[in-house]
């Protein structure tokens, strides 16, 4: 019997909110939301990933300069990507809808699915959009059925992040680890460093997208979460990648689940982490010592890391004109120059090839080494696995599993059964009937 902690209850709920959420789409993907609205008066649905409020302005701002007759009204969708889905699917069910939406890397799939936001490829031509100088993988990442949903825009990876002070007094090499087995050596050097409450390193929780970022460690065990829709958890090389986790911290007791993983290694309390490419401007100012980035470890030729973040997507149910503008807007914040204005003042990926010999780019990388890791490792990634960016709550659920494993020590094997038969529970009853037979 499986102890229902109160994490274990939140995943059950999240099981149970992910049915009603692609229920409550499927219901309202008929007639509600507003195909009305004028072409040249479009409005930007975003959270504002990386607190980039301004940044996004000063897009607009540049974007109407450009485009003499159309205006752009920036509209806050919430704290969060969820909040932001969760706006857009109450407009699906009869509110104005936007003309550019923010979806994450776990929340474009389901409205691709039940049709609530527009195939761009038809448009490409119409917006004057050649699509080819976008990083492959990150374009890539939005595409199903053999279309597009999506073009990439507060895009990033995790990286390893190391306190080098640390690493200098456990006499470390100044690098990341190369493997976790690697990793696992160093640990115990680290902890009897740093000391007391204080841990080497810190996974982040359910919250902080451990599920995320756990998908790495475990592609260098040789597991996964999934191929394609055959769910692998339970699979012997999974299961092994999750005892490492809880070993980590329930044995060897070097590492720990962070609440905040940004704000705990930036204070010192972790000596490293995984985090996002989108801390690095803040773990830049609020750290007081000097640290390094790395690729996440991984033996040569596997591949250790995941993509994630965010998309631009456009309404299905607005007019052609307005999704022509729409287009042409994502495009314009994403085109080489603009995409490196955010990279830099934000701290995500730029998303265009050319934008890394962009002059600006690459004098903000010649002054910011640790930033240039995100872009060096980036040939090195691999799409995530379905089962948590195809499955709604699937990273909640999978974070939750991984969470009970670090911070109740539960058992495994048990522990991972349980998050495969809440996710297949998901897709039976909520994905399959809805895939192209």
């Amino acid at each position: 019997m499986i102890n229902m902690s109160r994490r274990g209850f939140m995943a059950a709920s999240a099981t149970a909110a992910a049915s009603a959420f692609l229920a409550a789409c499927a219901g309202s993907s008929g007639d509600g939301g507003s195909s009305s609205g004028d072409a040249s008066k479009l409005t930007f649905w975003s959270n504002h990933p990386g607190k980039s409020t301004e940044v996004e302005k000063e897009l607009i701002k540049r974007f109407e300069a450009a485009n003499p007759g159309i205006t752009v009204q920036l509209v806050d969708a919430g704290k969060n990507y969820e909040e932001a889905a969760q706006k857009f699917n109450a407009a699906l069910s009869g509110g104005s809808l936007p003309d550019i939406m923010i979806l994450s890397d776990v929340w474009w799939f389901n409205f691709a699915l039940i049709g609530a936001i527009s195939p761009l490829d038809d448009l490409f031509g119409k917006a004057g959009v050649d699509t080819s100088d976008y990083v492959d993988s990150l374009i890539g990442d939005y595409n199903w059925n053999d279309k597009t949903w999506a073009l990439p825009y507060a895009r990033s990876t995790p990286l390893f992040y190391y306190n080098k002070d640390v690493w200098t007094k456990a006499g470390l090499p100044d690098r990341g680890p190369q493997s976790w087995d690697e990793f696992d050596e160093w640990g115990p050097r680290i902890q009897t460093v740093v000391g007391g409450d204080k841990r080497a390193h810190g996974w982040g929780n359910a919250t902080d997208y451990l599920g995320w970022t756990f998908q790495g460690p475990t592609w260098t065990f040789g597991g996964a979460y999934s191929k394609d829709w055959d769910l692998t958890f339970t699979d012997p090389k999974t299961v092994a990648a999750a005892q490492y986790l809880s070993d980590s911290i329930n044995q060897k007791r070097y590492a720990k689940i962070s609440n905040d993983i940004a704000g705990d290694f930036s204070a010192g309390i972790i000596a490293s982490t995984i985090a996002s490419t989108g801390d690095l401007s803040g773990i830049t100012e609020n750290s007081t010592f000097d640290f390094g980035t790395a690729f996440l470890p991984a033996p040569a030729g596997v591949s250790g890391c995941p993509t994630g973040g965010a998309g631009l997507a456009i309404p299905a149910r607005i007019s052609e004109d307005r999704k022509v503008n729409a287009l042409k807007f994502i495009a314009f914040i994403t085109d080489a120059a603009n995409t490196a204005y955010f990279s830099q003042n934000v701290g995500y990926m730029p998303v265009r090839k050319s934008a890394q010999s962009d002059p600006s780019m690459v004098a903000f990388l010649e002054k910011n080494p640790n930033f240039a890791t995100a872009i060096e490792q980036l040939p090195r990634t691999q799409p995530q696995n379905f089962a948590r960016v195809f499955v709604p709550g699937g990273d909640e659920i999978i974070g939750t599993g991984y969470e009970r494993i670090g911070l109740q020590n539960a058992d495994v094997a048990s522990t991972l059964a349980d998050t495969q038969r809440q996710i297949a529970q998901v897709y039976e009853s909520q994905i399959k009937p809805k895939l192209p037979q």
